[in-house]
């Protein structure tokens, strides 16, 4: 299975994997990875970069929203492999390295059985390797503590904890985009619904911090969501959020 790149923005990409989303941010021959899908998605992260002129010797940095296996899965091997620096909110490093882990168990699912989708979705998780840990060893906090980051595609870290305690978001002011994990998505394949929303309870941390941290990103100027699960939606980010939270209320 080819990875599905998709061209947003100048010098941007949205892909979709097999089931997690990541974004490419191109600047000349460097480039800016955010997230890297399953475990199982490592044949698809190269095939994309490929897809983009690219390769993983020109990936400058490697971003990630949270440190879930969906989102990790080949952020290691880039890291020992090429020398890439693997960045993550300082909340989220120790997670980065499993020194404790804040992810839905065997046990949640099998609980949530029951619900439309999660049955499938388990037996994908588990081909696609994501009941396997694969810590970053030596992960690093963002090389800047506020504005943009001087790496391709000068992305804004924005903290949006709930999801995970280090969850963050990518802010793009030049090109009116965000790119939001897990903090927001637009699809799951356990979820009902389409259009801006939460994930379902069971893979929040803290549901409360995850309600929140919508208006955190409703402040953002953007007029492009690209989440982590999902395709790209289109209208004001605010707006998205804002949908997000009300859905979240009629939820209880």
């Amino acid at each position: 299975m080819r990875a599905d790149v998709r061209q947003v923005s100048d010098g941007i990409h949205l892909v979709h994997g097999s089931n997690t989303n990541w974004v490419i941010l191109t600047e000349g021959d460097a480039v800016t990875l955010i997230d890297t899908g399953y475990p199982g998605d490592r044949p698809q992260v190269l095939d994309s970069l490929a897809a983009v002129g690219s390769s993983p010797e020109a990936v400058t940095a490697v971003l990630i929203t949270h440190a879930h296996n969906d989102h990790l899965g080949s952020a290691e091997h880039l890291r020992t492999a090429y020398g890439t620096p693997v960045y993550l909110h300082p909340s989220e490093v120790p997670h980065a390295r499993r020194e404790f882990l804040q992810q839905v168990t065997v046990g949640e699912v099998l609980r949530n059985a029951w619900r439309p989708g999660v049955l499938p979705w388990m037996v994908h998780v588990l081909r696609s390797g994501g009941t396997e840990q694969h810590p970053v060893t030596a992960p690093e906090p963002f090389p800047s503590a506020t504005g943009p980051l001087d790496l391709p595609g000068r992305p804004v870290p924005v903290h949006t904890p709930g999801h995970t305690d280090g969850h963050t978001v990518f802010h793009l002011p030049d090109a009116g985009i965000v790119v939001s994990g897990d903090a927001l998505v637009s699809a799951h394949p356990t979820s009902r619904i389409q259009g801006p929303q939460l994930l379902p309870d069971m893979f929040h941390h803290e549901r409360a911090r995850a309600v929140a941290s919508l208006d955190v990103i409703a402040t953002l100027d953007a007029d492009l969501l690209l989440p982590g699960h999902g395709p790209a939606h289109r209208g004001p980010v605010g707006e998205a959020a804002r949908r997000a939270r009300e859905r979240a209320g009629a939820d209880r």
